[in-house]
């Protein structure tokens, strides 16, 4: 080895040793004959020093260093001075005495600086990414995920599961993401995909005989990018025989709990993990992954609104529209320019428009308000009351139909949330979210859709209403949401043939294409498949979360950008001519069509 100690492992235990050092130069000051270095590896920074009289070779090399210079010291470790100790490193009171030093490598001048925590243009960051990588946050970040993936494996592991990888290269099988085609140049003009999950595959492996099976898989989606997207992703897949969704759920909240516990230093504020209806969540959250850190709790007026003057209000609930609303804490002084601000993000989300009512400590006009007007006193009181509302809070009111007012309520609970700082980073509150509907209606296609997924299994009771009612089953499935982010989607998974042909053909997939997509899975379903249902969490969502980062792209080591390329590489290229004649290929632009 090159060194004998990491630069992060040095202590006053160590003062009197001769030791060598190697690693990057993560700071510099030249005193003239004295000069200090900031020598920086994985494990952290110590500070060394090297004297002109006692070691000049060295001395000069230390003159002549500069930042992210690859270099080796050897010296002895000393006590730093009385009150120059650095209490903010680890290696903070002792220091390095040099005696020899070696560049190891030159670097040039760096594009950003890594010894500064400051905001750098992401295009640079990407483009750059090796650089990106040495600074300390983004190795605590993915030094945390090796942690996280590590429990999950020894967790699992202890309970039972065997750790399968399965295929990349599958058949393409669309599952509500467009597929990664891969080209075979053995079988012209066939292509291979590449997995959106390991469905099918896990479920195979249930009938395989295995009960408990688990992986860390990489699965890639051809969608449209955002915050806690990527078209390659990571996540835990993970499938179980013989359970009930109480199994499912149970194993992976206590997983959940001591992931946090153990390997962050975030704090739960959630346990036991609540569990919201699909229904309860819309109504209370405006979405089905709510954030459980903060209140601000969506009450529904209707009742109130639907007796006043107020004819936005009333021809809308006489039509089946609700009016819902939020209370924001301590924004009644809000100006016309900040509700103007208010009203234009509820616009973006779907909304007509906004109404709003600012609470006063004042008996004759207790809110101010353009619509205050058309409420009686008794209505406002009892408006004011539902919302549990006082003198200098805001309350912020939306109409339109169901899926319009939870869109734009939804989005306006986050906004005053992230205003007034509710969010806090270092929280982490999970919940689940069960008793989804089975099916949404397809209005365009006028047939259903399944709302998790083809295999996810209605509830027993439900099975009737297959053929009755398709639209009030429930499905089997449970999803867990945390600090606003779906972390995890899972269900307990058809098992008998009958019902899955039933459910194919609700959706309107004809049974020639389905079983020339499916007809291994049909065909497996014969040979004595036991009931079983599975779950797969988000790695990289789930460790953006306790990381306090805002993007799954600061815990990912190489990622790719919103408009889903690789800016280091130069993904995605063009082809050479030869390539795509060997796989009979030819590319058209759409220019060209």
């Amino acid at each position: 080895m090159l060194k004998t100690h990491n630069c992060g492992e040095l202590r006053l235990e160590h003062v009197g040793q001769e030791v060598t050092l190697a690693g990057w130069v993560h700071r510099w000051r030249d005193q003239g004959g004295l000069v200090f270095l900031d020598l920086r590896d994985r494990w952290g920074i110590t500070q060394a020093a090297v004297d002109q009289q006692s070691a000049p070779d060295a001395h000069a090399s230390a003159r002549e260093a500069r930042s992210e210079w690859v270099i080796q010291v050897k010296g002895v470790v000393v006590e730093r001075p009385e009150g120059m100790s650095n209490p903010d490193l680890a290696t903070g009171d002792i220091e390095l005495e040099i005696t020899e030093l070696v560049v190891l490598n030159r670097a040039k001048t760096p594009p950003f600086y890594i010894n500064k925590d400051e905001k750098i243009d992401e295009a640079l960051r990407m483009r750059y990414r090796y650089m990106d990588l040495r600074r300390p946050k983004m190795q605590r970040n993915l030094v945390l995920r090796h942690n996280v993936t590590r429990f999950i494996r020894n967790y699992l592991s202890d309970r039972g599961f065997v750790e399968i990888e399965t295929p990349i290269l599958f058949k393409t099988t669309p599952e509500g993401a467009r597929d990664y085609l891969v080209p075979s140049r053995i079988h012209p003009g066939k292509f291979f995909a590449l997995p959106q999950s390991p469905q099918q595959l896990k479920q195979l492996l249930m009938v395989a005989g295995y009960e408990r099976y688990f992986q860390i898989a990489r699965c890639f989606r051809d969608e449209d990018q955002r915050g806690d997207r990527q078209p390659e992703f990571t996540q835990l897949d993970l499938e179980m025989s013989f359970v009930q969704r109480e199994d499912v759920m149970d194993l992976i909240e206590d997983m959940m709990i001591h992931i946090v516990e153990d390997v962050s230093d975030r704090t739960l504020v959630t346990r036991p993990f609540p569990r919201l209806g699909h229904a309860e969540a819309m109504r209370r959250y405006g979405c089905d992954k709510p954030d459980l850190r903060y209140g601000l709790e969506i009450e529904d007026i209707s009742d109130i609104a639907g007796e006043t003057g107020f004819r936005v209000f009333t021809d809308n609930i006489e039509v089946g529209k609700p009016v819902r609303g939020i209370c924001a804490p301590g924004c009644g002084d809000y100006s016309r320019k900040q509700l103007g601000e208010l009203e234009d993000i509820a616009k973006e989300a779907g909304a007509r428009g906004l109404s709003w009512m600012a609470v006063q400590d004042d008996a004759e006009a207790p809110v101010r308000s353009p619509i205050a007007k058309f409420f009686s006193a008794e209505q406002l009181a009892a408006l004011i009351e539902r919302f549990n509302a006082g003198p200098g809070d805001l309350i912020l009111l939306a109409t339109d139909v169901e899926p319009v007012v939870c869109a734009v309520l939804d989005t306006l609970r986050r906004e005053m949330a992230e205003r007034l700082g509710l969010a806090d980073p270092d929280k982490v509150a999970f919940c689940w979210i069960i008793d989804f509907p089975l099916f949404e209606w397809n209005e365009e296609e006028q047939r259903w859709d399944p709302s998790h997924h083809l295999f996810t299994s209605p509830m027993p009771e439900d099975v009737p209403l297959l053929d009755s009612d398709p639209g009030q089953a429930r499905g089997q499935q449970y999803d867990l949401a945390c600090n606003g982010h779906e972390i995890a989607g899972g269900s307990i998974r058809i098992h008998d043939r009958s019902i899955q042909e039933k459910i194919f053909g609700l959706i309107g997939l004809d049974m020639v294409v389905a079983k020339e997509r499916f007809g291994h899975m049909l065909e497996a379903f014969e040979y004595g498949t036991p009931p079983h249902g599975g779950i797969a969490p988000g790695i990289d969502r789930l460790v953006m979360i306790l990381a306090a980062e805002p993007n799954i792209r600061e815990v990912i080591a190489f990622p790719k950008t919103q408009q889903a390329a690789d800016l280091m590489a130069g993904a995605p290229s063009e082809a050479e001519p030869g390539q795509l004649a060997e796989l009979h290929i030819r590319v058209v632009r759409p220019d060209e069509q």
